[in-house]
């Protein structure tokens, strides 16, 4: 007789409890359950990557928002503003009347030989943060420029104006063309014949 037939024999009299196939069942399901649970969980972490990701992408897409002191009017004012990256910028603030504001603007810096760059958000601040000269209902004419609001309205001859203005940084040396653009230096007041 050979190992086989002998093992054979020996085992036939042993047959597998009713038990031990309930308990293969039982750990099918476990295992199927398990697998259920991983696949949801997997699905769920996907859904949450995809979802910070459009998030992100989302928040990113109008650009850079930040919340900032300006000089609006000679006053300071709290400013929501948000540059896209592209040369532009919007802004919304709250006026000294109450009102909500919305203000946008931008451009472009033009090189030596010609070719035009989005100014850069650093440009950008620069123009927010220059004199602005307002010409009011009533005919007056004032130039804002941080914390100052200086009346020019009787300081034009022969339609221009020349006002030296100070602050604790700088020095800046205007030329008003009424209706018609300003320039300034920090060193000299420009001729009206120098700009626009």
């Amino acid at each position: 007789m050979t190992n086989k037939e002998k093992y054979k024999q020996a085992f036939s009299a042993i047959h597998a409890s009713d038990d031990f196939s309930l308990e293969v069942e039982k750990m099918e399901r476990i295992n199927k359950q398990h697998k259920f649970k991983t696949m949801i969980a997997s699905v769920a972490a996907c859904v949450m990557i995809v979802g910070s990701a459009t998030a992100a992408y989302a928040a990113d897409v109008g650009g850079i928002q930040r919340t900032i002191q300006l000089w609006i009017h000679g006053d300071q004012t709290e400013t929501t503003i948000q540059f896209d990256g592209n040369g532009s910028y919007s802004m919304d603030y709250t006026d000294g009347e109450g009102n909500m504001k919305h203000q946008g603007g931008g451009g472009v810096v033009i090189a030596p030989d010609g070719t035009e760059t989005p100014a850069s958000e650093e440009e950008l601040m620069e123009q927010l943060t220059a004199p602005d000269v307002e010409y009011e209902d009533d005919g007056s004419v004032w130039i804002y420029w941080f914390d100052q609001k200086v009346d020019i309205t009787d300081k034009f001859e022969k339609g221009v104006c020349y006002v030296k203005l100070e602050s604790d940084k700088e020095i800046l040396y205007m030329t008003v063309k009424y209706q018609n653009g300003y320039a300034t230096s920090p060193h000299r007041y420009l001729s009206p014949s120098e700009f626009n």
